[in-house]
């Protein structure tokens, strides 16, 4: 971290540079590879539709029964009009554009609040009305906004640029600059410390007064809610939310980071060498990543991200299949857009990366990916605790993976509701062990809690892919011990051995998928698009079922989830055999 002397200096030495080059906008319209984000930005910045409706009844919902996605899906409907048109606006410099991003600008400032329902505890906690809770996305509004006029100040109606800088300051800046008490998430160790400070911290600078002193407080005060999110993150720089919140935490982090850079000089970047580096490791190629926690297999970095990464730290870059279109992030949020049509590199766009076998030794996951027949298949297995950020109960858990398709699966992030972040959260089958290639021992599943600890009693890279043994006693209510051990060669076969001290003791083995089991005499297949999956087990030993379970996903689409059940009549020391197969 950097002292007080040493920000006041900088600040003071400084010849700052643009946050953003705003005549650098007007250049990425004739990038071919922005033509397709490009299309989805002008087709959003053009519709004729008004903005859906925020009403009082909407608002409402969450406290009633729950319900986020009714609210949310018309918010984040306003963030995609909103940052299209700021895209259009400077990128094609149409006084239609101009026109609209004015009149969305000034409905932007009409709203209640821009701290969702969901986050409303953000603003009591302060004793405050919910248009002043600091939350994720009012840090995010508040940064588009003022970045949004701060590049076109001369091209905006004078009214519309003092309002919109005036409600920026009330909403956010003045309830977090001006008060001496930290915000809840200036003491999180997950995204939202990165991505509150970041986000509002580059509205701060896009609203500086030119007063250095008071300059010097924010950006040490961000300096120290960034700190906090770094501690959680440890030596080998694993992101225990998953590539999703990585991109949406760390990439705020980056953002503000060379915002702060831009203005004073001072780099934080450095340091994070180690976080940088996590998403060639989890990434599988096609597109497709390891999906633990509330992580999603198809999450995505983007292109500004990864590009500015690789030139300024040397990272690996994970497969990058193009410039994200404009409908992927469905929040919308104007530091992955505007980064990525500023920032992207097209010579890493296609590259396919190599095979590469990966530890974390914090997190303890391991990852394989390698070529069998000219596809991709992969291996990532997991320790770690059952008290994670984002935490699902799922130590000893596995999946395998094949041309873009996780044959034995992570499910990711369930449905975001209130029950979801409470302690009901382990009622809904993504999070909970239910839904995890895990056992249930004695009827008794995995449960939430820091003492649920798996131990790494051995990790080793074999040179034809990986031994990993894992002590998974603290994880159950159980007596005696339980450890598993994960045996796998990057051609696409595994075993696995399950140990437990404890006799007379019934077992079932659980695997999880998104395809249906095919169940024979002692065989199992899953059958996927580009793969099979082969499980063969001792027909006397275990009895198989399958169920299936009808549900809906982290957007509320419909999902399927097929579970095998190996059922025991005793815990004994058994060992199961599984076969990758490349299909023709």
């Amino acid at each position: 971290m950097y002292t007080l002397t040493q920000i006041r200096a900088a600040i003071d030495a400084a010849e700052p540079t643009p946050i953003l080059d705003e005549v650098a906008f007007r250049a990425a319209a004739d990038r071919p590879e922005h033509t397709e984000l490009l299309a989805g930005v002008r087709a959003e910045a053009a519709r004729e539709e008004p903005l859906p409706e925020l009403t009082h009844e909407l608002y409402g919902r969450y406290v009633r029964d729950g319900d986020r996605m009714a609210y949310e899906r018309r918010y984040f409907a306003r963030r995609a009009r909103l940052v299209a048109c700021a895209a259009a606006a400077l990128v094609d410099r149409r006084p239609e554009d101009l026109a609209r991003l004015d009149e969305v600008l000034w409905r932007i400032c009409d709203e209640y609040s821009w701290c969702l329902p969901a986050h409303k505890h953000h603003a009591d906690i302060f004793g405050r009305t919910p248009d002043l809770g600091v939350d994720l996305f009012a840090a995010e509004t508040a940064h588009t906004l003022a970045e949004t006029v701060g590049l076109l100040r001369t091209e905006l109606a004078p009214e519309t640029v003092a309002r919109v800088e005036g409600e920026v300051r009330r909403r956010v800046l003045a309830p977090w600059l001006d008060d001496i008490r930290p915000q809840h998430w200036e003491t999180m160790t997950n995204n939202w410390s990165a991505v509150c400070a970041g986000a509002a911290g580059m509205a701060a600078l896009w609203l500086d007064d030119g007063e250095p002193r008071r300059l010097t407080g924010v950006v040490d005060r961000i300096q120290r809610a960034m700190e906090v999110f770094r501690s959680g993150f440890e030596a080998d720089g694993g992101c225990p939310e998953g590539l999703s919140y990585w991109v949406y935490g760390y990439g705020y982090f980056v953002y503000f980071a060379e915002a702060l850079r831009a203005r004073t000089g001072l780099d934080m970047l450095p340091e994070t060498r180690a976080v940088a580096a996590f998403p060639s490791v989890v990434d599988f190629g096609d597109g497709r990543c390891v999906s633990f926690s509330d992580g999603g297999e198809d999450a995505y970095v983007p292109t500004g991200l990864a590009s500015l990464l690789h030139e300024r730290l040397g990272t690996v870059v994970p497969e990058l299949t193009g410039v994200t279109g404009f409908e992927v992030d469905h929040c919308h949020r104007w530091g992955h857009l505007s980064r990525d049509l500023l920032w992207t590199d097209p010579e890493l766009i296609g590259r396919r990366g190599p095979d590469r076998r990966d530890y974390l030794p914090d997190l303890a996951w391991v990852v394989d990916r390698s070529t069998v027949d000219g596809v991709r298949i992969g291996f990532a297995a997991k320790g770690g605790h059952n008290a994670e950020p984002h935490n699902h109960n799922d130590l000893g858990h596995f999946l395998l993976y094949c041309g873009g398709e996780q044959l034995l699966a992570d499910l990711g992030a369930g449905l975001y509701d209130k029950a979801y972040f409470s302690p009901r959260r382990y009622d809904s089958i993504y999070p909970s062990a239910e839904g995890h290639s895990v056992p249930v021992i004695g009827g008794a599943i995995q449960q939430a809690g820091r003492e649920r600890e798996a131990v790494v009693v051995e990790h080793r890279d074999t040179g034809e892919g990986v031994h990993l043994e894992l002590d998974l006693s603290a994880a159950y209510d159980m007596e005696g011990s339980f450890t598993r051990v994960f045996d796998w060669w990057s051609t696409g076969e595994l075993s696995i051995r399950d140990r437990f001290s404890a006799t007379g003791v019934p077992l079932v083995e659980r695997f999880v998928s998104r395809v249906e089991p095919v169940l024979g005499d002692g065989i199992i297949v899953w059958r996927g698009k580009r793969g099979r999956v082969t499980l063969t087990y001792e027909p006397g030993h275990f009895t198989a079922t399958s169920d299936r379970i009808d549900t809906v996903d982290h957007h509320q689409n419909p999902d399927t989830v097929h579970r095998l059940h190996l059922t025991g009549k005793t815990a004994a020391e058994h060992s199961l055999s599984i076969t990758l197969e490349v299909l023709d």
